[in-house]
């Protein structure tokens, strides 16, 4: 369920320091071999940032679908296009199954998509700075 909040921009702050040691993090570790744990915190990084996002916009997404609700609010902002928001959507599904059902996400998955997902973790951060000032 989307909710309206009022913004917190220190909230988002914080976050954005949570965001860059776990992009720290992702980067010095081996993601051919560690393809899921990279492919995982490439994901939390995404919906931190998304998170950060909505928040400075005043809305939070919550409940059971909170994530799913999270990539749908994402694509009415025109900073990331239809095959972006979809890549984000497929991450998220891929992430569950790795975390719900112990299904490991294939190597060449990240080797095919790491390309794009960096890609979208800019636009996103160049959002979430413009937010901030």
């Amino acid at each position: 369920m989307i909710i309206k909040v009022t913004p917190d921009l220190e909230k988002a702050k914080s976050m954005l320091r949570l965001i860059k040691n776990r992009k720290e993090f992702v980067s010095s570790i081996d993601s051919t071999k560690f393809p899921t744990n990279a492919a995982e915190n490439y994901y939390e990084i995404i919906k931190e940032l998304v998170t950060a996002v909505l928040l400075l916009n005043g809305i939070k997404a919550i409940g059971e679908y909170a994530h799913k609700e999270m990539v749908e609010e994402l694509s009415k902002y025109k900073e990331l296009d239809e095959l972006e928001i979809n890549l984000i959507n497929d991450l998220r599904i891929k992430r569950n199954k790795s975390s719900y059902e112990g299904k490991e996400i294939e190597n060449s998955y990240l080797k095919n998509k790491k390309d794009r997902l960096l890609n979208i973790i800019k636009k996103l951060e160049i959002m979430l700075n413009k937010k901030i000032g």
